[in-house]
């Protein structure tokens, strides 16, 4: 059984693939988030789709029941589309995949995605992720990432990650497209590992300003920056009444400044230099419960009125 499903082939100029998964790879949903954005904004229709019987353990990551025009119940199950966009204002044309990092035969669920690219006449792949990380919500999101053209990585001053461990969907694709000689980038917005909110348009945000300045392109990101500004007014709110919460992000911050003045003296990326000793993420883990905690009641409470 084939589970790629293409409805049409569609005329594209120079496409380039933008993907993001759903799970494992997508911190505060910020990567899917940032995809929805740009299929939203670029008006892009869908072509492709990719069955997800072969794929998922149905039982960790369900369906869901929708009541459909109040008559009858409809079963929606996990998605995994491709959308096209040759928006005349964009030197080139987009292809935008949104999906849910599978449960099952990563492999050949990788070998469809790169099927849908070889269709398309896609040069350049990038996969847009998102990872929690020692930093704080008040600072500019850091966006790292990595690319299989050393050309490239010189250009976006990428320095080369030096992880070993586990990897999600993300990774194996990427590796695809290194295996079949497709160019590939991939970058990772840093996001608060104490803040659960989701999606967190902020670092949805800092994705698209990536994406814009490499691909030389200007959208409108009114919506997402809006989102963000109110995003970060609510956080900051809800810490500014928790004093635990106000006294952890003020270490993050200086902790931040202090790597900062490092990396401009060393010249290197030191991305992530707070994992290391677990203390913060012990003492965040408390607070994230608490300030997620914090930032429910006041959705219930805005709910109610």
């Amino acid at each position: 059984m084939n589970a790629l499903t293409i409805e049409r082939i569609p005329e594209l100029n120079d496409p380039v693939l933008i993907v993001a998964f759903a799970g494992w790879n997508d911190a505060g949903s910020a990567a899917t988030h940032a995809t929805q954005f740009l299929i939203k904004r670029l008006q892009a229709q869908r072509f492709a789709k990719i069955d997800p019987e072969e794929f998922y353990n149905f039982s960790e990551v369900r369906p869901q029941v929708r009541l459909r025009d109040g008559l009858y119940r409809e079963i929606r199950w996990p998605a995994n589309e491709f959308f096209a966009s040759n928006t005349a204002s964009l030197k080139r044309d987009m292809v935008l995949g949104l999906g849910i990092e599978p449960n099952l035969r990563w492999k050949a669920y990788a070998a469809a995605c790169l099927d849908v690219a070889k269709q398309c006449g896609v040069g350049l792949v990038i996969t847009l992720g998102a990872l929690l990380a020692d930093v704080a919500y008040s600072r500019p999101v850091r966006v790292v990432g990595f690319s299989s053209d050393p050309d490239i990585a010189t250009q976006l001053q990428l320095t080369p990650s030096r992880y070993e461990g586990p990897t999600g969907i993300v990774g194996v694709l990427n590796d695809a497209c290194r295996q079949a000689g497709l160019t590939s980038i991939s970058f990772w917005a840093n996001v608060p590992h104490y803040i659960s909110a989701a999606p967190n348009p902020k670092a949805a945000l800092a994705l698209v300003s990536r994406l814009e300045s490499f691909l030389h392109i200007a959208l409108d990101t009114t919506e997402l920056v809006t989102g963000a500004a109110e995003f970060d007014a609510q956080v900051a709110k809800a810490i500014a009444e928790n004093p635990n919460l106000a006294a952890y992000v003020k270490r993050l911050e200086e902790q931040e400044q202090e790597e900062g003045l490092e990396m401009e003296s060393a010249a290197q990326d030191k991305a992530g230099n707070g994992h290391g000793n677990g203390n913060g993420h012990a003492n965040g883990k408390d607070m994230a419960e608490e300030l997620q905690r914090f930032l429910q009641q006041r959705k219930d409470r805005k709910d109610d009125e």
